[in-house]
This record gives C-alpha cells, structure tokens and sequence, in this order.
C-alpha cells in the first residue's frame, strides 16, 4: 500500500478556497467509483504557513496512476480545479510506501 500527499503551499488567504475545491474532487470522485477518499489536511503550524495537503491511499502505483488520468480527464473535476493556481504557490508530491 502506498500514502500519496500532494502538498500545496498556498498565498494567504487562499487555503479555505484550496479545500473546497479539494472536497468537491472527493464528491465527484466518490460519485465515480473510488471508496477510498483524499484525507484533506491543513496546517496548524510548519515550516510555511497556508499549507494544504490531500492525501490519498492507494494499493498500488499503477492504481494510483490511473486514478489520476481519470480523473484529471474528468470534465466535472476539469471544472473544480480550474484556476486552482491562482490559489498555491508552489507545492510538489510525496510518495511513501506504507510499511505496516
């Protein structure tokens, strides 16, 4: 099994924003078929402040990778994330592989 973060540093003031759009994507994901919903996380303190990060479990890398064409090719969530990056300022992906 793996944990897949997608951390996103937002500008201030645009982290409530990020998290709508991110529990929209889980409704429209879930309405798609995935039973395993993105963890929605946010900041109480860090490194950088209006940090927010969505996790998601998945059992394999190829699960993961599909899940991602599909949805990013979903004209629903097309329209959730559009002008998403008007909200972050930069942000990468980890992928830690769950030991037990």
């Amino acid at each position: 099994m793996y944990l897949i973060r997608e951390v996103m540093h937002c500008k201030p003031g645009k982290v409530r924003p990020m998290v709508d759009k991110f529990k929209q994507m889980n409704t429209v994901m879930k309405k798609m078929g995935y039973k395993k919903p993105m963890r929605i996380l946010t900041d109480l303190s860090g490194e950088r402040y209006w940090t927010v990060i969505a996790a998601q479990e998945v059992d394999t890398l190829e699960d993961y990778m599909e899940m991602t064409r599909k949805t990013m090719t979903d004209k629903k969530i097309q329209k959730i994330m559009k002008g998403y990056h008007d909200l972050v300022e930069s942000g990468h992906r980890e992928i830690y592989k769950v030991e037990q």
